[in-house]
C-alpha cells in the first residue's frame, strides 16, 4: 500500500523537490501553496501555474491545493484532501518558509516579521495540528512522520536576517517540543537544516547584501558549492521513510557543511 504525505511550499524550490521525490518512490502526495505574494516580502513567491505543473507531471499520484498555511482552517482543508483522495496520512513535510530581512533588527518591519513567523512557525504549528490527529489514526505499530524545514540560520547568527533567525530558531524548537508529545506513539518529529541553495529564496537573500550572484554563498560551505533543492529533498525524504524510525527530537543539518 502506497505511503500518503502532504507538502506544503510545493510549488518550487525544495518543497517541489520533496513532493517529486517521494512521487518517484511511489508516494501519494498533496502538494499544498499559496500561490500568491504576501505583504513582507519583497519578491514574488510561487505561481499557481507552478503548482499545476508539479502536479501535472504525477497525475496519478500528486494532488495539488491551494492553501495559505497561516490559516489553520485552510490547513485542514488541504490534509483533509489526504484522507479523501488517499485514505489516509504518513507523512506530513513543512516546507513553506518566506525570506526577509537586509537591515538590521531595529528596522525590521512588523510586515517582515509577521511573514517571517506567521508562515515559518506558525505555519509549522498548523500543520502539526491538521496533521497529527491523522497520522495517529494509522493502526499501530506507526510509523508516521512529520518533517519541517528549518535552516541553518536556525544553528548560526546572520547578519541583517535576525527575524529570521529567531523563526528558525523556533520551527527548532517546536519540533523538539512536539516529538515529546509523540513519544510512545511511533510518529516522530524532525527538522532538516539546509545550508544556501538553489532557490528564489536564496536570490531573494543574494539581493539583500547587494551580491551580484548566489554562487558567493557556496564560499561558506565546506562542499564549496551551492546545494541543489533535490540533495536536501533526500534527506526530507529519507526522514519520511519508515527506515527513519530512530530518529526523532532532532535535526539533520543538510548544509554542505555550513554548520562544521
Amino acid at each position: 500500500m502506497s505511503r500518503v504525505a502532504v507538502v506544503t511550499g510545493a510549488a518550487r524550490g525544495i518543497g517541489a523537490a520533496v513532493v517529486r521525490r517521494l512521487a518517484a518512490d511511489g508516494w501519494r502526495v498533496v502538494a499544498v501553496d499559496i500561490c500568491a505574494d504576501i505583504p513582507g516580502t519583497g519578491y514574488p513567491l510561487g505561481t499557481r501555474e507552478q503548482l499545476r505543473a508539479l502536479a501535472e507531471e504525477w497525475p496519478e499520484s500528486v494532488r495539488d491545493v491551494v492553501a495559505d498555511v497561516r490559516d489553520e482552517a485552510a490547513v485542514r482543508r488541504a490534509v483533509a484532501v489526504a484522507e479523501a483522495e488517499f485514505g489516509g496520512l504518513d507523512a506530513a513535510v513543512a516546507a513553506a518558509a518566506v525570506m526577509a530581512g537586509g537591515r538590521p533588527l531595529w528596522e525590521t518591519s512588523n510586515d517582515e516579521w509577521d511573514a517571517l513567523f506567521d508562515v515559518g512557525v506558525r505555519g509549522v504549528a498548523n500543520l502539526a495540528r491538521a496533521a497529527v490527529p491523522l497520522l495517529l489514526q494509522r493502526p499501530e505499530p506507526r510509523s508516521g512522520r512529520f518533517v519541517a524545514l528549518a535552516s541553518s540560520a536556525a544553528h548560526r547568527g546572520l547578519y541583517h536576517l535576525a527575524g529570521y533567525n529567531a523563526a528558525k530558531h523556533a520551527v527548532v524548537g517546536l519540533i523538539r517540543g512536539l516529538a515529546t508529545d509523540l513519544r510512545g506513539t511511533g510518529i516522530t518529529a524532525t527538522a532538516v537544516s539546509p545550508g544556501s541553495t538553489r532557490t528564489d529564496m536564496l536570490t531573494a537573500t543574494a539581493a539583500y547584501y547587494d551580491l551580484p550572484d548566489v554562487e558567493e554563498f557556496s564560499r561558506h560551505q565546506l562542499v564549496e558549492r551551492l546545494l541543489e533543492p533535490d540533495e536536501v529533498a533526500a534527506a526530507v525524504c529519507w526522514l519520511c521513510g519508515e527506515g527513519a524510525s530512530a530518529v526523532t527530537g532532532t535535526v539533520v543539518h543538510a548544509d554542505g557543511g555550513f554548520t562544521a
